[in-house]
């Protein structure tokens, strides 16, 4: 075996020797195995790399030769989980052309000088976490280099200037890094550059105005950096233009006439600067404009009659800026337009009629002035388009007349809003056709009549708002059918009746208004159930009787129930009326035995009870018994507790240093990393407050340790069903080598025979379940996030599977998000630790998410593996694309997200699938390629499934088609 000390000294001092050794022998390999030596590689992906080998270029993992020289042409290593600094090694490839090392966790600051590698084309460091300023010389040397790419590290300090002499570059990338300073003028000397990405730095100053000098360029992104100044005229000579995204400046001034020569422009966008002036006639000369963003300026005037020569424009957004006049009617001809958002502005003039005739999904016209009615607009509607329309927000303007009979034609709306204007009359029934409806509000009008009941036709329902119009009649009893309903406010109106019992069966609702109606009757007792609200405000209404008793409803806020004079309860300071039983009255001196009655003997005389006195007597004594014993037993359990929190206070240790003696008292903490003290995070075990939820193992609850660190304590409530001590032990040991940037940390553990608990890294961000669920639609994940999401759960489990752990209960409460909105995988393994569980007590008990168990937990001679948890992602897949829950309970019929989505897919129209709150905002290209490889995932067959490396190539060769399409298959 070759010394590694003579394979250092080879590399460090072979400047100074002639090379005794054939290429083949030495430069390459030595090189990559130093290379290797300076690293971490801790999933074992370069364990191909034998230093006995005579070449890399047989079997070595990542490293392609050239056939003919037989030298190592390629070191491709994306997304392999390797750490460390870049080491020397490198500088030995002198043949090299392509170094990629993307998506690894390299840090520190590049101190190789790249000029070295003569024969370099295609240089990829990006997400990584590099830092430091790049050295000026790195690239003094780089005739050769075509394509850099440096995005989302921590690069700071200039852009070095010496970039310029990359004479050959056609592609350069430095995005989401620290970069400060202004642009440098050598990058105008890039003559072959066709795609420009600096954008979210901390650039500063103008744009060069030599630009135009870049004739070859396609693409230019600039995005949120603090670019000031004004756009220059030479960019109208960069004739080959097609995507130019300057928005998230502090750009200003007027769009140069020059750029109406971009005729091969797609996108523009010029979002969040400052601009102003009119928006420019000449825009409509730019004709292949697909997508134009101008939204969050200061452009005034009038909307160009010119905008009829875009053809091609798909999204047009002009909000947020000072325009006036009214919509013109030439805008009818832009056929192709998907998105329009003309929102808060200062538009005038009748609602266009042509709106809903182009086959828009989108129409955002909010904040504006716009009167009159719409009931032309809705009655001239194609049919083809009403199937088309997904977003309409017509809210704050000053349209009048009724609400149109025809809404209820537009059957794929997901979001109407009306709110603030001047609309009349009554909710058409018809309404209760649009079944995909997420978001209602007509709030602020001058509606009358009653709510109709058909609203509860509308399942999909989660926000639902009339408040501060003057609707009568009842509250539906058919609004307990719309399950998904988050928020309810039907405040300021004149509804009467009582509240319904129904209204207890929306499990996810969180918020409820009925203040300032004429309510009466006495409130529902199931609303106790109601264990997501977060407001209940039932002020200003006529209702009685006792508030319900629950956790919310003990700590109401008094504001939210006054103004109810017959109401009674702690919360409003008032005590409700005792109802006091009938007393038993005995008669001493009768002599008469009723057919009922026994006699008994008290003192001296006789007493005769009734057999119903003797049941209440005995009932009222077992009532006593039972509760002196529950009380007996609930000091037991806490001196128990506490007992055990005690020690766990005097206890500790670290793993390789020492650590307690088990025994009945005291028990035994072990952390696997430092020596923190404990004590400070003892309370927490009994404090309610403390408690962050509830699973099938147990409670978990945060705290913070000594040394100032948060940490998640999970207290298994499954103690009898625990191994001994030392299985338990070595199991938890196991779990706490798993080391990976998506998987929850397990910090510690302490052990009594009577508690265990388990010491996890503290998540901040909260689960994947409430970002997708239970936050307002104004806080949806994007689909970067989702997409981030799913391809960083699939890491996470593909490591789990590496090292022989198989989840076994995967689902998306057990994906939590950490502050920067990285998944990390919750909860994995801890199915080892309780031998007693069959897969029959794991399948109702663990697996308490019904949607994401594979159907083998059903079958006794189906073999678990790990494509049980293979089978849960691709449900998670769904739910995250889709944005909704993997099983949805509706009036009549139970909905399992697989199949609707399989459905979709026959039909041709899974695309419709996606979440409603990314419609217009997401890459279809990704989308389906995703929702597919979910679907291939759930698989009732096992073997059919993909395992989670093969998922994890897959989702990243859907990000990046171009590397490698015809690996994609079927998913495209």
């Amino acid at each position: 075996m070759r010394s590694l000390f003579v394979i250092l000294f080879f590399i460090c001092f072979c400047p100074f020797f002639v090379n005794p050794l054939s290429p083949s022998l030495n430069d390459d390999v030595l090189g990559l195995i130093v290379f290797k030596a300076d690293i971490q590689d801790p999933d074992g992906k370069l364990s191909s790399w034998n230093e006995e080998d005579d070449s890399p270029c047989n079997n070595w993992v990542g490293v392609k030769c050239n056939p003919r020289s037989n030298r190592v042409s390629d070191l491709v290593l994306d997304n392999f989980g390797l750490s460390g600094k870049l080491g020397r090694g490198l500088l030995q490839l002198q043949f090299l052309r392509k170094l990629s090392l993307a998506k690894n966790n390299f840090t520190g600051s590049i101190s190789l000088s790249f000029a070295q590698l003569s024969n370099l084309r295609v240089l990829d460091l990006s997400d990584n976490g590099f830092v430091g300023s790049i050295p000026s010389d790195l690239f003094s040397q780089c005739g050769s280099l075509r394509s850099i790419s440096m995005a989302k590290n921590k690069f700071s300090g200039p852009i070095p200037e010496k970039l310029g002499s990359c004479s050959t570059l056609v592609s350069l990338n430095i995005s989401s890094n620290q970069f400060s300073g202004s642009l440098p003028l050598g990058l105008l000397s890039l003559s072959g550059l066709r795609s420009l990405d600096l954008s979210d730095n901390m650039l500063e100053g103008e744009i060069p105005k030599g630009i135009g000098s870049l004739k070859n360029l396609r693409a230019i992104n600039l995005r949120n950096n603090k670019l000031t100044g004004e756009v220059p005229d030479g960019i109208g000579d960069c004739l080959l233009l097609r995507s130019i995204d300057l928005s998230r400046n502090s750009l200003s001034g007027w769009l140069p006439s020059t750029m109406q020569k971009l005729s091969l422009c797609n996108d523009l966008v010029l979002a969040k600067n400052i601009f102003t002036g009119e928006v420019p006639e000449w825009i409509g000369e730019m004709r292949s404009l697909e997508t134009l963003d101008l939204s969050e300026n200061k452009f005034s005037g009038q909307i160009s009659d010119s905008f009829d020569k875009l053809q091609s424009l798909k999204f047009l957004n002009v909000s947020m800026n000072a325009l006036n006049g009214s919509l013109p009617e030439a805008m009818s001809n832009c056929a192709n337009l998907l998105c329009f958002d003309c929102s808060h502005n200062y538009l005038t003039g009748g609602f266009p009629s042509w709106v809903f005739k182009l086959g828009l999904q989108q129409v955002l016209f909010s904040d504006n002035g716009l009167s009159g009615s719409i009931e032309n607009a809705f009655a001239s509607s194609k049919e083809n388009s009403r199937k088309k329309l997904l977003i309409l927000d017509v809210s704050q303007n000053k349209i009048s007349g009724e609400i149109p009979f025809a809404v209820g034609d537009f059957e794929s709306l997901q979001l109407l809003n009306m709110a603030r204007n001047s609309l009349t009359g009554s909710i058409p029934a018809k309404i209760g056709q649009l079944k995909s409806l997420s978001i209602l509000d007509l709030s602020e009008n001058r509606l009358n009549g009653s709510i109709p009941s058909e609203i509860g036709l509308i399942t999909s329902l989660n926000e639902l708002k009339l408040e501060k119009n003057s609707l009568e009649g009842n509250i539906p009893v058919s609004i307990g059918n719309c399950a998904a309903l988050i928020s309810l406010s039907l405040a300021h109106n004149e509804i009467i009746g009582s509240i319904p019992t129904s209204l207890a069966k929306l499990s996810y609702l969180q918020i409820v208004d009925f203040s300032f109606n004429k309510l009466t009757g006495a409130l529902p007792k199931q609303l106790a159930n109601l264990v997501s609200l977060q407001l209940f405000n039932v002020s200003h209404n006529q209702l009685q009787g006792e508030l319900p008793a629950g956790a919310f409803f003990n700590t109401i806020d008094p504001s939210s129930v006054s103004a109810n004079p017959s109401l009674c309860g702690a919360a409003v300071n008032r005590s409700c009326p005792t109802v006091l039983p009938k007393p038993i009255v005995l008669n001493p001196n009768s002599t008469d035995a009723a057919p009922d009655t026994i006699p008994q003997s008290f003192g001296r005389g006789k007493k005769i009870l009734s057999i119903s006195a003797l049941i209440a007597i005995g009932a009222a004594a077992a009532i006593v018994v039972g509760v002196i014993a529950i009380t007996v037993l609930n000091l037991r359990v806490r001196t128990a507790t506490s007992r055990s929190a005690v020690a766990l206070t005097f206890s500790g240790g670290d793993e390789f240093s020492r650590s307690s003696s088990t025994d009945g008292e005291s028990g035994k903490l072990v952390m696997f990393s430092g020596d923190p003290d404990f004590s400070t995070g003892t309370h927490a075990l009994l404090n309610k407050d403390c408690e962050l939820g509830r699973g099938g193992f147990g409670a978990v609850y945060r705290t913070v340790l000594g040394d100032g660190r948060s940490v998640a304590i999970k207290k298994l409530t499954v103690s009898s069903l625990v191994k001994s001590q030392e299985d338990f032990e070595r199991e938890v040991k196991k779990l706490g080598k798993v080391r990976h940037a998506n998987l929850v940390g397990l910090d510690g553990y302490y052990w009594t025979p009577s508690l265990q608990l388990l010491i996890y890294e503290f998540v901040s961000g909260g689960n994947l379940y409430k970002h997708l669920h239970e936050k307002s639609s104004e806080t949806y994940l994007s689909w970067n996030e989702r997409f981030g999401i799913i391809l960083g759960a699939a890491r996470g489990l593909a490591h789990l599977h590496k090292m022989n752990i198989v989840h076994y209960n995967l689902k998306s409460s057990n994906i939590l998000i950490d502050g920067s909105g990285e998944p990390k995988v919750a909860d994995y393994g801890l199915a080892r630790l309780l031998p007693m569980l069959d897969r029959y007590v794991l399948s109702s008990k663990i697996q308490s998410a019904l949607g994401y168990m594979a159907p083998e937990f059903a079958c006794k001679t189906v073999k678990i593996t790990e494509k049980c948890d293979v089978y849960g992602f691709g449900i998670l897949v769904l739910e995250v694309v889709t944005g909704k829950r993997p099983v949805e309970y509706m009036e009549d019929d139970v909905v399992v997200l697989s199949d609707m989505v399989r459905g979709s897919l026959e039909e041709g129209k899974v695309e419709e699938c996606v979440d409603s709150r990314l419609q217009g905002k997401f890459p279809a290209e990704e989308a389906i390629p995703v929702m597919k490889l979910g679907l291939v995932c759930t698989s009732q067959v096992p073997s059919n499934r993909p395992d989670m490396a093969e998922v994890v190539n897959i989702l990243e060769l859907i990000r990046c088609p171009s590397e490698s399409q015809d690996e994609l298959g079927d998913f495209v």
